[in-house]
């Protein structure tokens, strides 16, 4: 949990600095992520919620991500995990989304992703998504690896949104 707190702590200065917030949805990491971000002190400045997204119930529930929005939809796959990174972003009115999404063993989960199979997303003004597949079965390592990774996706976002050009300023109008 260390090495997820020293990465939080490192999102969480970048996103005090930027005076932009994020939500998180996760299922596989169960928490972690949310839970890294959290221990770093001032976390209210820039953490605004997240949830456990780990059944269709839930899904249904926290996200409102119904049968029809699934169309076309599977979890642990990296459209799921952009569309539900976007909805919790909407949902809790955050700059930034963040969604994990995969299985975290010891077996496979009903899709055929083996253990260590995990799909991320970052929804705001720089986005990305990324597949990670560890090779383990060890589901506590897992847990940990795709919430270092989610970490480390956000800081990657992070950096690049501050290399992005600066829209210039309006034009001011001359005085009379």
């Amino acid at each position: 949990m260390r090495e997820l707190m020293d990465r939080a702590g490192r999102v969480a200065a970048r996103l005090t600095a930027r005076r932009e917030t994020v939500a998180v949805a996760e299922s596989s990491a169960g928490g972690l992520v949310a839970a890294a971000l959290l221990a770093v002190p001032g976390a209210s400045a820039y953490f605004l919620g997240g949830a456990v997204i780990y059944t269709g119930a839930a899904r249904r529930a926290l996200l409102g991500l119904d049968e029809a929005g699934m169309a076309g939809l599977r979890s642990a796959s990296e459209p799921y995990a952009e569309r539900v990174a976007v909805l919790v972003r909407e949902r809790h009115g955050a700059v930034w989304g963040l969604c994990e999404t995969g299985a975290a063993g010891p077996g496979g989960n009903r899709y055929g992703d083996a253990a260590g199979h995990t799909c991320l997303a970052v929804a705001g003004p720089a986005p990305r998504r990324a597949t990670l597949e560890t090779g383990l079965a060890d589901r506590a390592a897992n847990m940990e690896a795709f919430a270092a990774a989610m970490l480390d996706a956000f800081l990657d976002a992070l950096a690049e949104a501050d290399r992005a050009p600066q829209a210039p300023p309006p034009p001011q109008g001359r005085a009379p």
